[in-house]
């Protein structure tokens, strides 16, 4: 079956196949057996009205993603993530109020079958059984380059024993999360145990997603977050918080440029 895939725009993991469109209309020489149109982020929802309305003269339209806050089913490699991408599970057993994965797929942690793949997405892998972690290592072991696990790291779930078995990995990033005040204590805990298994202190391949922008929050606040984070010895990445509608400050989108951009980001933890 051909199945064109179409979405709002182009991310890291957007499929880059020749069946794939980026916000486009069809052209004369679009055909295929189904159209699916995928959409991550709410505000791109009134998009996908008018994207429907374009493609459903091409084939059938299937319209869903991230955004309708509808649960996943089992990880297809290549349809919706580019190669190399791969989700083994869904779901997390946090309810943290400013993250849309248990509205979307509850807090009940669910494993899929394990696919290849080395960038790891899920939600919380060191939230699932020791079996499945077992299978996805295996997994990450034998693939044709180093596992990076960008869906994210939980501090408070990491143990000395698990920072051993991720260096035996040798992945080329690992990401946590410095969300609310209460992470920073389990952020440093998951550094000694990883520089103790031989990570080093200060390399790009320890990073840490630190949440910005947020109702309450300031200029200075964010900032001494980002740079505790540093001093825990991750490389900080500020996120910007968004509404369901996407809004949020034109100064805090400033400040976020200033502290994911790695080059301006590593001169500002050194000033």
């Amino acid at each position: 079956m051909k199945i064109i895939r179409v979405f709002s725009c182009r991310t890291n993991a957007t499929p880059d196949d020749i069946d794939v469109r980026i916000a486009a209309s069809p052209t004369f020489f679009d055909e295929a057996d189904e159209v699916h149109i995928s959409v991550a982020f709410t505000w791109d929802l009134r998009w996908a009205e008018w994207a429907e309305k374009q493609w459903r003269y091409v084939a059938p339209v299937k319209v869903g993603g991230p955004a309708f806050n509808e649960a996943g089913g089992d990880f297809i490699p290549g349809m919706y993530m580019r190669k190399g991408y791969v989700i083994t599970s869904r779901g997390c057993p946090n309810s943290c109020w400013f993250c849309q994965v248990p509205k979307r797929e509850g807090s009940q942690l669910r494993e899929l079958p394990v696919k290849d793949g080395w960038i790891l997405t899920d939600d919380n892998i060191l939230a699932c059984s020791e079996k499945h972690i077992e299978k996805v290592f295996d997994m990450l072991k034998r693939q044709p380059h180093r596992a990076r696990f960008v869906g994210g790291l939980e501090a408070k779930l990491l143990t000395a024993n698990m920072a051993i078995r991720l260096r035996e990995l040798n992945p080329e990033r690992l990401f946590f999360a410095y969300d609310t005040a209460d992470d920073l204590e389990p952020l440093i805990q998951a550094g000694e145990y990883l520089f103790n298994a031989g990570f080093k202190r200060g390399s790009h391949d320890l990073r840490c997603y630190v949440l910005i922008g947020y109702k309450g929050d300031t200029f200075e606040k964010a900032e001494r977050r980002l740079r505790q984070a540093w001093d825990a010895g991750f490389f900080p990445m500020a996120m910007l918080y968004r509404d369901k509608r996407g809004e949020y400050l034109q100064e805090w989108k400033q400040f976020q440029r200033e502290w994911a951009n790695p080059v301006i980001t590593a001169c500002k933890i050194k000033q």
